[in-house]
């Protein structure tokens, strides 16, 4: 196969962990024996301006221009000494090279300060008491956002630590703005890109670039090092795909995006560049069914009787012909299934280069800020998918299709082996329980030592027994949608939980030391003040009581391919733009008659939850986070308590599984005297990782738990059903198993590890 094909992400997504699409296509490229390599641009442009040797280029540049600075940045340029004699040393704290440095920036004397540590005071109160390495990468964190601040308020007003030119993105309805932008001179980071990207071409001599565009903060960065292809390697194809595209460039009509660019490809990537390399080499069309079929040899050069595949072929592409923008869609294949796309490969990628920083007091944040996460997906879309306010119409939400544990399971031990990393993010729109339950089952069964988190929907099916078999399995987190904290509104975006549900959902994680983190929203269609006073005090309580540990509040968007923009009238918004110039089609604008002047209600929110999140100000008046009159909340101050004496699932189904978590207990008999008899008793010895424990119970019924345990304990056998554990206890010991269930050995059992699941 002739195609040679590298896959970018472009400026900028995340500092610690690279976005996972680059390495997904390559994993499946690599299936199909096409040669590809990858790189993340962003990390690669962060790493050589936040050197001394960029930064004294920089420092350099900013000498001849002549402006006026603000008192902050005047501060940070006298004090470019300083800031050129610490970059390398903090950028390999970061790296995690340097440890011992945090000694030195934790003493207050290292770092050269400016405005971002204005509020250094009230660290303590704000991240409790951390450890020497967590307080000092704050405050690097801080030094480098310095460092931003001043780059963004003299020579490059895009710059953003994990987004780049964010606003020429976000609801771009046309495409002038960005136009214009690529015409103007290269800033500092644009040449840096640019630099990084010939080099590249130049080591890796590709015949397709593929820009992976997932946010509006990439979409400047790939349009950049399209530019530079289409001028500097006219014969190189330029392929853009992502989540940008997949959300927001469907009704691209746009003539002069081609200019940048030769192709954009929607929605799951795989199938579309496939047809695509076939196309632009000239090869074969795949016969019907192999693609799903076969691992490799899929492109095969033209032979008698096999046509080649023409543009009209392809598959879900756009291109421009004779000056006017078509859609591509005449591929009769279906899309590779999830488990032919292959193990996401991390090859090419600077692993060990990722920095690692902490922003801001939120725990759930600093998940995504802070360690290196091996991204994957359990399954393709959402196995719910019909919450109003998402994008379900689109494939990537509407078509689910789930993995099996041990494809996934095998995944990661590949990925392990090849990164060295045993941290995964799932990915997901929110994992499925009955998958999430397998997989953590497999991998205990494979004694994988691993630690994951995830996305979730706070439903039923998460009972405390499930809660405790993940965390046993290296869950550490996870986030839901509790979002407008009403039941009229829950119901009304389909969301398919309660208040009440997601209290004992989360409270079950939180009891199995797994931490939750909520997502939050306001401005709901037809939210009333009242409704977002309710909320709060759902939100209140539910970190009053310690069920909730994290949580952010969204303000509402609505977006052209969900229910509420697809039908606006029926919640009764009004659609109000904006007009469509043929770029992107997304965001869209709209008036709520009928709800709260919500612009009113971010500020209190925020700093409310900021304050929860730490423990402060639980018995302030509701009234002191707004400074405009609001209604006095009609939530009972005991509603979240009260719902967490509620149970989810109390009917155990007869073919649910048990699991024993703890090892096998040393058995001993002994006697005691009950009057003038003798009952032979059993103690049973329990060793686990914190503790040994002692169960008493009479011989029969030990003898049953020292022969059952083995049963239970997770391995390759077919666990053992609820049903066949009450056979075997009723048929051994003559008693009624109801009545078991009631006993203190039951429940020290139950506590210390036996899950019903």
């Amino acid at each position: 196969m002739k195609s040679r094909v590298l896959l970018l992400t472009p400026p900028f997504t995340q500092l610690n962990t690279p976005y996972p699409a680059t390495a997904y296509l390559k994993g499946f490229l690599n299936t199909r024996e096409v040669v590809s390599h990858q790189a993340d641009l962003g990390i690669e442009v962060i790493l050589t301006l936040f050197s001394k040797k960029g930064l004294e280029d920089f420092f350099a540049r900013l000498e001849k221009m002549d402006f006026e600075l603000s008192e902050n940045t005047f501060r940070i340029y006298n004090l470019r000494n300083e800031y050129l004699q610490t970059i390398d040393p903090v950028i390999r704290f970061l790296q995690n090279k340097n440890p011992t440095l945090a000694h030195s920036i934790c003493d207050g004397t290292f770092l050269p300060e400016a405005g971002r540590f204005k509020d250094i005071e009230n660290m303590d109160w704000a991240f409790g008491t951390m450890g020497l390495q967590d307080k000092a990468r704050h405050l690097a964190t801080l030094y480098l956002e310095d460092l931003g601040d001043l780059i963004k308020e003299t020579i490059d007003p895009h710059f953003g630590f994990s987004r780049y030119a964010e606003r020429l993105g976000r609801t771009a309805s046309h495409f002038d703005d960005l136009y214009h932008s690529l015409l103007a001179p290269d800033s500092i980071v644009s040449e840096i890109l640019l630099k990084l990207l010939d080099e590249k071409i130049h080591l890796w001599q590709p015949t397709v670039v593929c820009l992976s565009v997932p946010f509006p903060g990439n979409l400047f960065g790939a349009f950049k090092c399209g530019q530079f292809i289409k001028k500097s390697y006219p014969h190189i194809k330029v392929v853009l795909g992502g989540g940008y595209a997949n959300t927001e460039l469907r009704s691209l009509s746009e003539p002069q995006v081609f200019d940048f660019i030769d192709y954009v490809c929607l929605d799951d990537g795989e199938a579309a560049l496939l047809y695509l390399l076939e196309y632009i080499e000239g090869l074969s069309i795949t016969p019907k069914g192999d693609l799903n079929t076969r691992n490799t040899g899929l492109l095969k050069p033209p032979s008698e009787g096999v046509g080649v595949r023409t543009q009209d072929q392809l598959k879900r592409v756009f291109i421009r012909q004779m000056n006017e923008v078509v859609y591509l869609n005449g591929a009769t294949e279906t899309d590779v299934a999830q488990k032919d796309t292959g193990t996401p490969d991390y090859s090419d990628l600077l692993l060990e280069d990722y920095i690692s920083v902490i922003e801001i007091a939120n725990p759930m944040h600093r998940l995504w800020s802070d360690g290196r996460w091996n991204k994957l997906t359990l399954a393709h879309g959402c196995y719910w998918g019909r919450c109003s306010f998402c994008d379900i119409s689109l494939d990537y939400i509407r078509k689910y299709e789930p993995l099996t544990a041990s494809l996934i399971c095998d995944r990661m031990e590949t990925i392990i082996a090849q990164t060295q990393q045993n941290g995964f993010h799932f990915v997901d729109e929110a994992a499925p329980p009955n998958l999430l339950r397998e997989v953590a089952l497999e991998i205990i069964r494979r004694k994988m030592v691993v630690t994951w988190w995830t996305n979730i929907r706070f439903e039923k099916l998460f009972t405390a027994d499930l809660s405790r078999l993940l965390k046993a399995s290296g869950c550490i987190a996870v986030a839901g949608g509790l979002e407008v904290a009403s039941d009229r509104l829950l119901a009304m975006m389909k969301k398919g939980v309660t208040v009440a549900q997601v209290a004992q959902v989360a409270d079950g994680f939180t009891k199995a030391g797994i931490m939750v983190h909520s997502y939050l929203m306001y401005g709901f269609p037809t939210q009333t003040d009242q409704e977002t006073i309710d909320a709060l005090e759902m939100v209140r309580q539910l970190f009053e009581t310690g069920v909730l540990q994290s949580g952010f509040w969204h303000r509402f968007a609505m977006t052209a391919h969900s229910p509420v923009g697809l039908e606006p009238a029926k919640f009764e918004v009004v659609k109000e733009g904006p007009d469509f110039g043929g770029f992107a089609d997304n965001d869209l604008y709209h008036d709520d008659p009928s709800g709260a002047d919500h612009d009113l209600f971010s500020e209190g929110l925020r700093k409310s939850l900021f304050n929860y999140m730490h423990g402060m100000c639980l018995d302030f008046p509701l009234q002191e986070w707004f400074d405009h009159k609001v209604p006095e909340t009609s939530i009972p101050p005991e509603y979240i308590e009260q719902c967490l004496n509620g149970e989810l699932n109390k009917t155990i189904k007869q073919n649910a599984i048990v699991v024993w978590l703890g090892n096998v207990p040393e058995l001993t008999l002994f006697e005691v005297k009950k009057g003038n008899k003798k009952i032979e008793m059993a103690e049973l010895e329990f060793f686990d990782k914190k503790k040994d424990w002692m169960l008493h119970a009479t011989a029969t019924v030990g003898h049953w738990i020292a022969e059952i345990m083995p049963r239970l304990m997770i391995s390759k056998l077919a666990p053992m059903l609820y049903k066949d554990m009450v056979a075997s206890y009723e048929s051994t010991t003559g008693e009624k198993f109801e009545d078991f269930t009631r006993t203190k050995t039951w429940f020290e059992l139950r506590e210390n590890g036996l899950l019903i699941l």
